[in-house]
């Protein structure tokens, strides 16, 4: 078994990280080494990792999600890192399904488990991710009973950091998480460089976990919505191509309006119109770091594609109802 370096970025919620640390410590694939990333935890959730066995860094602030991961990734030397968020219970199999998934294809450069919903724990958390040529994202599966249609082995280009394994060498390859990005979309926009990069993974259902979802601060909390209103403008300026309104302005309108129309019904607008102004005014910025990797046209066209299959097969949510109509 080739050794693996468990990465726990965590803020607070005590009992959920002690909880994962615990089914860490359980899996039938043994983990060589966790390292809890603590981003200022007030609740003495970096004591009580302590305590269990775990390696803690910690920062006096909140960083954010992509710069606790990358911490995380630094300190590991292990060739195959476990990526877990605290609000993750993974079934004891978990890792040793993945990874051996990931020996048995040497061309796979992560795979991503089964993720279904903490709460009701026959439907869907998610499963991989897909995006939009709007700039938005789907987590395959989400809000979706579990069934046949998740339940296929198949190779994946965009892989969910909520619980994944990874080739510590992709880090190397196509360099870390974005910082700036902070939190939500960051594996998205990983994952992008990724895919365009030819450098893939694969879904691997038999590997299962459970996902309490934004047990931080809630789905539609609206810190949690002005980051992604703001990181999906971020996503077009650092990866769309040189005159892009041309081919995307429309996808990419309409599913952003869409989404602030979402966030508005839950009372999130003001927090959505703050994100849309703060990615507008970080625009330039993101155009002049570039992302390079291959051709854009390809990797959007074959997602949205693969989102349209996937929605059309068990039924459509309401939200990518009206962006297909739309565009």
């Amino acid at each position: 078994m080739e050794p693996v370096t468990a990465v726990v970025p965590n803020w607070n919620r005590r009992e959920l990280l002690e909880a994962l640390l615990g089914r860490l410590r359980g899996q039938t694939h043994p983990v060589s080494e966790v390292v809890v990333v603590d981003n200022g935890s007030t609740d003495g959730s970096a004591e009580a990792a302590g305590r269990l066995g775990a390696r803690v860094i910690r920062s006096a602030q909140n960083l954010g999600f992509a710069a606790a991961v990358n911490r995380g990734i630094g300190e590991c030397r292990t060739g195959l890192v476990a990526i877990v968020n605290n609000d993750v219970e993974p079934e004891p199999d978990w890792l040793e399904r993945l990874s051996g998934a990931l020996e048995g294809d040497p061309k796979a450069w992560f795979a991503a488990g089964k993720i279904l919903d903490a709460r009701r724990r026959e439907v869907l958390d998610g499963a991989w991710d897909l995006i939009s040529r709007g700039g938005c994202a789907w987590r395959a599966g989400h809000g979706r009973p579990d069934g046949e249609a998740w339940n296929r082995e198949r190779p994946v280009r965009l892989a969910p950091l909520t619980a994944t394994l990874v080739r510590r060498e992709l880090f190397e390859k196509v360099g870390l998480l974005d910082e700036r990005f902070e939190s939500y979309l960051e594996d998205v926009e990983f994952g992008l460089r990724c895919a365009r990069a030819g450098l893939g993974g694969l879904y691997v259902p038999q590997a299962r976990a459970y996902h309490w979802g934004s047990a931080t601060l809630g789905r539609w909390h609206p810190e949690v919505v002005r980051r992604i209103s703001r990181n999906q403008l971020l996503l077009v300026a650092r990866h769309y191509p040189e005159r892009w309104w041309l081919g995307y302005g429309w996808p990419v309108l309409v599913g952003q309006t869409l989404w602030g129309l979402a966030a508005l019904r839950h009372g999130a607008g003001w927090a959505y119109l703050r994100g849309k102004a703060e990615g507008i005014g970080r625009f330039a910025e993101f155009r002049r770091a570039g992302s390079g990797g291959g051709p854009l046209e390809e990797t959007l066209a074959a997602s949205e594609r693969e989102l349209f299959q996937l929605q059309r097969e068990t039924g459509f949510d309401a939200y990518w109802k009206l962006y297909f109509a739309l565009t």
